[in-house]
């Protein structure tokens, strides 16, 4: 990078730098600077100055500490004229910002000479092989856009924020209300919670969801999968989202929990059986998901294997989950402590609504 666009904008910038500036760009004031009333400088006497180290000399002192005074009344007074001025009104799009490549906004391309654009809803974000994308989730958070994916913007309103990832990768990291930002795929809907999580999707439509932080509820119609920090969930269309996981289970509790899934319905009781030797205590997250997946004597033994590894707690019987009971399976899931269902609960009740109001 040629140091002179750090400071006249000449020469060819970094593109880290470039990243940045679109980042921050939305902090830039277009407003006139405000008026203030003139401010007169009485002189100093020179007893008031006999504390001042002598070898700057009383003026230029003088003169710095206007300088100071002046800064600090004008700094107040714009904080000040910032907490009193009516709110900007909110943008009509996210801002993209190129971090690789020439990624692609609407029909137009991002490059050197264009580093950020605007998707705004109904617009898609492309990037080919080569190419990578960064998009400000209207001031809630950001999303990290991979080559070779597909991306639109299906709502940015109060009501909530809502993406498409037809293919490709993202990586999300959300500081929003839990439930205020939705990513559709072609085979489930992801929910977050409050975290920060990767949502790979193939071309056939198959996906998967990895969680780093808090947690993501996974969902397709009636079926549902909660995926806290280090689990993950794969999902198929026209099945919805597998039985979440956590990614440090073994290879073979992985494989069994695909086929109990994905395989054919013969494989079912025999996959089922390898899951339940296999499972840790830490594996109750993927039993308590399996109860309501599992029917007859299915469901009695892998109840069985969760009560031997989590005990359910007061209030919880077995009558009640083998009938599947919402309120004794989310009191169970509580004890895991892999994060409060009720925020789920809430976010569903909000979601019915509404789609019924629509």
């Amino acid at each position: 990078m040629n140091d002179d666009y750090l400071w006249d904008g000449s020469g060819e910038p970094d593109p880290e730098v470039q990243r940045l500036e679109g980042l921050l760009g939305r902090f830039r004031q277009s407003r006139p600077a405000p008026e203030f009333p003139a401010i007169s400088h009485a002189t100093p006497s020179r007893t008031r100055l006999w504390w001042w180290p002598w070898c700057l000399g009383n003026r230029a002192l003088v003169g710095m500490a206007a300088a100071a005074a002046v800064a600090l009344l004008v700094a107040g007074a714009w904080l000040a004229w910032r907490r009193t001025r009516p709110p900007a009104p909110s943008p009509s799009g996210w801002e993209v910002v190129r971090v690789a490549g020439t990624p692609y906004v609407g029909s137009k391309a991002l490059g050197h000479d264009r580093n950020s654009g605007t998707l705004r809803v109904g617009q898609t974000l492309v990037t080919d092989a080569a190419s990578r994308a960064s998009v400000t989730v209207d001031e809630i958070g950001d999303v990290d856009v991979e080559p070779n994916t597909h991306l639109r913007l299906l709502q940015s309103s109060s009501d909530g924020k809502r993406l498409a990832l037809d293919r490709g990768t993202i990586h999300a990291a959300i500081w929003a209300p839990p439930g205020d930002f939705v990513v559709d795929t072609p085979s489930a809907v992801a929910v977050d919670m409050g975290c920060a999580y990767t949502l790979q999707v193939e071309d056939s439509g198959a996906g998967l969801l990895r969680t780093t932080l808090g947690w993501v509820g996974f969902k397709l119609g009636g079926r549902e999968a909660f995926i806290p920090a280090g689990a993950a969930c794969a999902t198929r269309p026209g099945i919805g989202p597998g039985t979440p996981y956590f990614e440090d289970t073994s290879d073979t509790f992985r494989a069994a929990l695909s086929r109990f899934d994905f395989g054919s319905p013969d494989q079912r009781s025999a996959a089922l059986g390898v899951i339940l030797a296999e499972a840790r205590p830490r594996d109750a997250l993927t039993l308590w998901h399996l109860l309501p997946r599992t029917d007859g004597n299915d469901r009695e033994l892998v109840y069985c294997r969760l009560a031997a590894l989590v005990p359910p707690p007061a209030g919880v019987t077995g009558a009640g989950i083998l009938n599947l009971d919402q309120k004794m399976l989310d009191l169970w899931w509580n004890k895991l402590d892999l994060g409060d269902v009720s925020l789920w609960r809430t976010w569903e009740r909000s979601w019915a609504d509404a789609k019924r109001t629509r």
